[in-house]
């Protein structure tokens, strides 16, 4: 804050809150604001009927409960005092946000996560262990699926999404965040949600998935896996496709060394993908960050030209999409790391043939 001069962080919904306090708000038209002046100290404004969820910690934060009939917004903007630059949640509603702006009428109001993104960005060795037991799990259900016992042909694509859901829970996710699954022609969407359709023979299926997992009654930390499976013989094109898909992915994470660019990584992959007559058919960046949240920085993107360092952890995740036929895609969690890369997945890469 003192380096952007920023005076004021309010921070309501989102993974922010939770990062600092270890309290995460329900998303209510009651406002939560934790109210962090650069130099004094934060006062956590919270609903009285949702105070008795809060673990207090004096030593963090002040706890001030609000009742129904007081004014939160001017409770807040009291505690604020005079501030001429705010940072404020990326996730906070537009009413509530509009009620600030008009009670605390500042020089420029920005968003938090120029503040807290570039700190949360960079996992300590506890978070990275959260992230690599999270991963592990995820590989569990990964290997059931290349194994065949999760059974694909014949079954509806959210069928197969809620046993992939629920054996993540069984692997001990809290949460699950997204179960995609993507078949035939659906594969080709990179976001696809699971419908009817039943899966045939013969056809890609990209099952993307992941979740919460929590350690020691930690916040939890995400897990983020893609796998393609062929149910049968594959042809020569998806084999040739798939073949460039798994050079594009392995090249991307032999990248990865603490001082590259995020923007170096997301060409490392891409150029194999462009040289191979792909490059129209990969469609979205290479990779993400991921910590409390599935997506948070640093993202793999050109032309983002911030500097790996030790505890970036990020998804690598190349995929070829071939509108309304098929598609692929490969993802893993790398951990950047003075020691070397440290692989949060360590399920097989290939492309697996399941005939079940």
């Amino acid at each position: 804050m003192d380096d952007q001069g920023i005076d004021l962080l309010l921070l309501s919904l989102g993974a922010d809150l939770p990062w600092l306090t270890g309290y995460e708000a329900m998303p209510l038209e009651r406002p939560t604001v934790l109210v962090v002046p650069r130099e004094a100290q934060a006062t956590l404004v919270v609903p009285a009927l949702e105070a008795p969820r809060v673990v207090d910690e004096p030593s963090l934060f002040s706890l001030r409960p609000w009742r129904e009939g007081e004014d939160a917004v001017a409770l807040i903007a009291t505690l604020a005092g005079s501030a001429s630059s705010i940072a404020v949640s990326d996730r906070m509603w537009a009413s509530l946000l509009i009620g600030i702006q008009s009670a605390l009428p500042a020089d420029r109001y920005l968003p938090a996560s120029r503040v807290t993104g570039p700190i949360r960005a960079i996992k300590d060795d506890l978070e990275i262990a959260a992230l690599c037991a999270a991963g592990a799990a995820a590989d569990r259900v990964a290997t059931a699926l290349l194994r065949g016992e999760i059974a694909l042909i014949g079954r509806q694509e959210r069928e197969v999404s809620q046993e992939i859901s629920d054996r993540l829970r069984q692997e001990g996710h809290s949460r699950v965040n997204f179960a995609i699954v993507g078949s035939g022609p659906n594969a080709a969407s990179p976001h696809h949600e699971p419908a009817e359709r039943r899966i045939g023979r013969s056809e890609t299926v990209v099952c993307d998935f992941g979740g919460t997992l929590s350690l020691d009654g930690d916040l939890g930390y995400c897990s983020d896996i893609t796998r393609t499976i062929v149910t049968g013989p594959p042809s020569n094109e998806l084999v040739e496709m798939y073949a460039v898909l798994e050079r594009a992915q392995a090249d991307a994470v032999e990248s990865v060394t603490v001082g590259a660019s995020c923007s170096s990584i997301d060409a490392a992959g891409r150029s194999v993908i462009d040289a191979a007559g792909y490059g129209a058919y990969f469609i979205h960046r290479i990779g993400h960050g991921i910590g409390i949240e599935e997506h948070e920085d640093p993202y793999m993107v050109e032309g983002n030209t911030t500097k790996l360092v030790s505890g970036h952890a990020f998804s690598i995740e190349p995929g070829i999409y071939l509108p309304g036929r098929m598609g692929a895609r490969l993802e893993d969690i790398v951990v950047a790391h003075q020691g070397g890369t440290i692989r949060c997945n360590n399920v097989a890469h290939g492309l697996s043939v399941v005939e079940a």
